[in-house]
């Protein structure tokens, strides 16, 4: 997620200078000058091979090679192979050890050079670099060699993607459609307050998604990407959310194009990725066999599943009790009570008393108590009586104002143009 938005374009420089790279190139012995931002020398696609053991490089012409290697350990014996004398390759490599860190695989490219046909290659230079672009360049000097540090060169990319939805899942959807995995969650929890994700979307219905990530010369990924935009228009409604993280506040969320925030007091689906087992109302109890009013939601999830406080709230009670299992009841600033049955344990540090806020974890799913299988009961508790979770109202969302809606509105206009971008 995106924690300091910034002005935004399609793909806009971050820092430093780009790396040089090439495969195979002959002739001159004078290096060409750097190629510019736009070049697509700098798209990292095409790879030269590494040199085996017996590989020969030509005599009597200039060579550049680059190689992938696992680790620095493997700079000496890879230039010993290109044909560099030994004392020359263990300079360069501890050269090379003292610039990158241990642990990382490095992009060693190597030019060339011969003085006459029958002469062993000599080294004109050399640049070694890691995933951010940062590395060193190492040329041969009057007193020995010398070594120059090369900045990160990383770039803000600004992805669009639009899909519908398939018959299988919103997950299959969005891999389907380009959507980068490690987001559809996040893609849920921003319509977590507006949108019951298995009961009020259809196949067909139309989602969108605009992430940034931040690339490296060669086109891949460096870090996490983070969401910038989300919508999703259904028969019924449509929703499109910006994410902005107002002045002080220490976290990002979502707004709409107005600035309304979508956070409300209380969230229906406190568990990430799970399904609705059983909903509110009366049933045959799947142990008891008589009718009973089931009189919370069921959400079903793997043991272990982090369980979130609905709303904020303070502690009343967290402990084992009987066919409740390992429960969890919180008392909201509404006066409303939300409670959480058949945890595998709590959250450390839960106990009556503790202030939580909306979203932390208070839990984990389990099968405690009198349960068929791991799951989350979830009740909601308004002048002492359940109510259905799935159907109350959530409260009034605020919206922003001053310079925190100024700033905002720059930002939703800045992420607008960067998804026309994307899209172009």
């Amino acid at each position: 997620m995106l924690t300091n938005p910034v002005p935004l374009v399609a793909v806009a420089a971050l820092v430093g200078a780009c790396l040089w790279w090439w495969t195979v190139s002959g002739g001159s012995r004078a290096d060409p000058a750097p190629p510019s931002a736009g070049d697509p020398a700098l798209s990292g696609e095409t790879r030269a091979p590494s040199l085996a053991a017996n590989d020969q490089v030509p005599a009597g012409q200039g060579n550049r090679r680059r190689l992938r290697l696992l680790s620095r350990s493997d700079v000496a014996a890879s230039l010993t192979r290109a044909g560099i004398d030994g004392e020359t390759a263990a300079r360069a490599a501890d050269l090379v050890s003292r610039t990158i860190p241990g642990g990382e695989e490095i992009d060693l490219t190597i030019s060339l050079a011969n003085a006459a046909p029958e002469d062993k290659p000599a080294l004109e230079w050399l640049e070694a670099s890691v995933t951010d672009g940062s590395g060193v360049r190492i040329e041969p000097g009057p007193d020995g060699l010398t070594a120059a540090m090369i900045k990160p060169s990383l770039t803000r990319k600004v992805t669009a993607v639009r899909g519908e939805l398939d018959t299988d899942s919103f997950y299959t959807s969005a891999v389907s459609a380009g959507v980068v995995d490690s987001l559809i969650s996040d893609f849920a929890n921003a319509f977590s307050f507006d949108f019951n994700l298995q009961f009020e979307v259809e196949p067909g219905d139309v989602f969108e998604v605009a992430y940034a990530e931040t690339v490296n010369p060669r086109g891949e990924r460096v870090g996490k990407p983070g969401l910038l935009y989300v919508s999703l228009t259904t028969a019924d409604k449509s929703k499109e959310l910006y994410r902005f993280k107002p002045p002080g506040e220490k976290e990002a969320g979502w707004y709409d194009a107005n600035g309304t925030s979508t956070v409300k007091a209380l969230m229906r689906t406190p568990v990430d990725g799970a399904r609705i087992s059983s909903k509110f109302g009366y049933r045959k109890h799947p142990i008891l066999g008589y009718n009973k009013l089931h009189g919370g939601t069921d959400f079903a999830a793997p043991s272990g599943t982090p369980i979130f406080a609905a709303g904020d709230g303070v502690v009343e009670f967290a402990a084992m009790k009987g066919a409740n299992g390992n429960l969890t009841v919180l008392r909201h600033d509404t006066g409303w009570r939300t409670l959480y049955l058949h945890q595998s344990r709590f959250a450390p540090g839960m106990g009556p008393g503790i202030r939580v806020k909306q979203g932390q974890v208070i839990g984990y799913v389990g099968t405690t108590g009198r349960s068929t299988g791991p799951h989350l009961h979830f009740e909601v508790h308004i002048d002492g009586k359940k109510v259905d979770p799935m159907s109350i109202n959530t409260g009034k969302s605020k919206r922003l104002d001053g310079a925190a809606l100024a700033a905002f509105l720059k930002t939703r206009d800045e992420i607008d143009k960067a998804r026309a971008a994307a899209a172009s």
